[in-house]
């Protein structure tokens, strides 16, 4: 990440939009925002292989959810915050991953920039890729700041997007009880 082309864009950004970007409140923004950024898409140059390759055998062939897995990233169409819940399911075929490990995929992929549809399919991918399990479900449920901030301007509202693989794709039931499951609290 180049920090100091960062801190070139936002001080043009500031005047562009009329601020000083000399002026006491402003002044160190940059290299705040040079900071974020760091922080923000931490996930650009990683691979989720670094945690889903570490797995335990496992004769269980139930299905396995980790849910509410709170993320955060930021929309490549507006660059403002998207967040939510993603909740993954799948079956494992022999192997299973440490429980920690799906919510640090989630991270790996919601760290850049990036849009919901495509954050779903690339964890449901990775998690297909790595463990081999017989079916992978994600859902990500979030709302999303370029909507409710600007825009239409509709607070609350919430974006949900399901991919499926394997054996998710066309059994109703498993599916229907990944949903039955996700809802319990």
């Amino acid at each position: 990440m180049d920090k100091e082309k960062i801190e070139q864009a936002v001080r043009l950004f500031l005047e562009g939009i009329g601020e000083d970007a000399e002026r006491e409140g402003l002044f160190e923004t940059p290299g705040r925002i040079a900071n974020m950024c760091e922080e923000l898409f931490a996930g650009m140059n990683k691979d989720a292989g670094e945690h889903l390759s570490r797995t335990f055998t496992c004769e269980n062939n139930e299905i396995v959810i980790e849910k509410d897995i709170a993320f955060y990233s930021v929309c490549e169409h507006h660059l403002l915050p998207f967040y939510g819940k993603v909740h993954i399911g799948y079956i494992p075929d022999g192997k299973v991953v440490g429980i920690s490990k799906l919510a640090r995929t989630v991270e790996v992929y919601a760290r850049r920039a990036q849009i919901q549809e495509k954050l779903t399919f690339e964890i449901a991918d990775a998690i297909m890729d790595y463990l081999k399990p017989k079916g992978v479900i994600v859902m990500i449920e979030a709302e999303h700041m370029c909507m409710s901030m600007r825009g239409i301007k509709k607070p609350g509202a919430v974006t949900v997007t399901v991919t499926c693989r394997g054996c998710f794709e066309d059994d109703s039931y498993l599916k229907d009880r990944f949903f039955d499951i996700i809802k319990m609290n």
